[in-house]
């Protein structure tokens, strides 16, 4: 009988977004069970906020200290992003049951329960692909992106501040724009979010810029062209305050970053631009909640594959279609 486990996801915010759902899965068929999740420092904000982890295991900490579940060794492990660190380490911790996947050939030695499963060329969704781990469990039920949706418990929230609260306009639709991607994603760039901008009603809207502090001189470039038509807050906010303030807003456009994860999971409406091409494709990496919605051109196109600077996929992508799915949403 399992009492407590570790879900080990140390890569991105948005990937870490997508497996909180294996954690409400996990306590949907083990109520008792003490669920660690083992992530950077920086994405502990998002996990804790996750009412179906008990607790967080900072990378570092694993590596080098004693790890306990509820005051005992964890029963097990599901390496649900691989690293060979993490696999060795587990191992040398004596934790009973380590689970990974058979495409990797160090989980061969550093693991006792292998999954066959392979992300590069399946049609799943991320979410579904992370879920296919825990069969290892005996949990083979199969879940649409409609059920995900359910399971993030996205819910510990912290209070928003004051002086952030203050932007918001409770008589319009308060709309975060997040144009930068830290480079982790194809993006759609500036100038079509200046022409969004430029659509988009402002007696309707109330328009936030988001990014990091250090992007702000990235987006220098859309300030200047968009002026009072919408309100700065990049690096203002820490990832809780910044995970409220998404909270208290109505809705978020954005690449495939974080932080449309973090607003899908919250039931915003959460619109994500996406290139066409695999395996970064929104049949891989869509949002999901109740209200999200992706955006991707019809077409078969690789010519942009070693250039995702100047990724044509993405930027043809039209202001117009998002600031008409917009006005329909605002409007209900």
């Amino acid at each position: 009988m399992i009492q407590s486990i570790l879900i080990s996801r140390t890569d991105s915010i948005g990937d870490v977004m997508l497996t909180l759902p294996m954690a409400g899965v996990l306590k949907k068929y083990y109520p008792d069970v003490k669920i660690g999740f083992i992530g950077k420092a920086y994405t502990r904000p998002v996990i804790e906020a996750c009412i179906h982890v008990d607790e967080f295991v900072d990378v570092e900490d694993f590596y080098s200290k004693e790890i306990l579940i509820n005051g005992s060794i964890p029963n097990a492990i599901i390496h649900v992003f691989p690293l060979k660190k993490i696999a060795d380490r587990a191992k040398a911790l004596k934790i009973p049951l380590r689970i990974g996947t058979t495409n990797r050939l160090y989980h061969w030695i550093t693991c006792n329960k292998l999954i066959k499963l392979s992300r590069k060329n399946s049609d799943l969704h991320e979410s579904q692909l992370n879920l296919k781990l825990l069969s290892s469990v005996g949990i083979k039920e199969e879940f649409t992106l409609e059920q995900i949706a359910g399971y993030y418990g996205f819910t510990n929230i912290q209070p928003l501040k004051a002086e952030p609260l203050l932007l918001l306009d409770p008589t319009k639709f308060n709309l975060i724009l997040h144009p930068k991607s830290q480079g982790s994603a194809r993006e759609w760039g500036l100038d079509n979010f200046v022409s969004l901008i430029n659509l988009l009603d402002k007696n309707q809207y109330k328009i936030f810029i988001s990014g990091t502090a250090k992007e702000r001189a990235l987006l220098a470039p859309l300030f200047n062209a968009a002026g009072s038509q919408v309100t700065d807050i990049t690096g203002m906010m820490n990832l809780n305050q910044f995970i409220s303030f998404i909270n208290h807003a109505d809705g978020l456009v954005a690449n495939s970053t974080g932080p449309l994860h973090i607003a899908a999971a919250l039931g915003k409406h959460a619109i994500g631009l996406f290139p066409p091409m695999r395996p970064i494709h929104p049949g891989r990496w869509s949002p999901v909640g109740k209200n999200a919605h992706s955006f991707v051109l019809n077409i078969q196109c690789n010519d942009c594959r070693n250039n995702p600077v100047a990724c044509s996929c993405i930027q043809s992508i039209q202001a117009i279609e998002i600031s008409s799915m917009l006005d329909i949403v605002s409007s209900d």
